[in-house]
Order: structure tokens, then sequence, then C-alpha cells
């Protein structure tokens, strides 16, 4: 199983972007699917989670801004950010977690970068 994140970029205070991570290989369906993030010096933090049915969870500092969602025919996760802000700039990793017989397995993605920079 691969997963290829991107979406990532250049954007001005107040400007969107939507991410994408595709998951690749042999996949009969995917459980949870997250996506995290890095800035410069802080640890991982979770910004946005979405179960196989639908239900989401966002971090506080994201919330009415970011939107997740998935399309399980094509195994992609996505993540709309509106509103972005400077303190949104960080490498953004996507996680998903997929079944196999009676285990789970978590994959990562290789991360895209955002830099909300005027």
């Amino acid at each position: 199983v691969q997963l290829q994140a991107s979406g990532g970029g250049l954007v001005q205070p107040g400007g969107s972007l939507t991410l994408s991570c595709a998951a690749s290989g042999t996949i009969y369906s995917v459980n949870a699917m997250e996506w995290y993030r890095q800035a410069p010096g802080k640890e991982r933090e979770l910004v946005a989670g979405i179960t196989s049915g639908g239900s989401t969870n966002y971090a506080d500092s994201i919330k009415g801004r970011f939107t997740i969602s998935r399309d399980n025919a094509k195994h992609t996760v996505y993540l709309q950010m509106n509103s972005l802000k400077p303190e949104d700039t960080a490498l953004y990793y996507c996680n998903l977690t997929i079944p196999s017989g009676a285990y789970e397995f978590a994959y990562w993605g290789q991360g895209t970068q955002v830099t909300v920079s005027s």
C-alpha cells in the first residue's frame, strides 16, 4: 500500500487550499482517515479525522475553517482548508488505517508542505 499526498503550496493569509491523499495497492476498505501536521520545532498534531462511517473530528484550532471528506471508491481523503492563517504553516501528513484480516495497519503519506505567508 502506498499513499500519495498532494495539494500543498504557498498561499496568502485568508486563502484556501485543498489537500488530497490517495491510497493505492491491494485495498478492499479503509477505516479511519486522518490528517496531521507538523510545524518546525513542534510536535506532530492531529488536525482532522474521518471514520469509515463518515463521522468527523477536528482540532480546535481549525474548527470552522477546515473540512475533511473522503471518497471510499477512490480510497482518497481530502482536506479543504479555508481562511488560512500563518500559523497553519506546516508539513501536512495523511494517515490511513487499513484492515487486513483480523488486524489494522496504519500507513503514512510522504507529507505535503503548506506555507501561509504574504
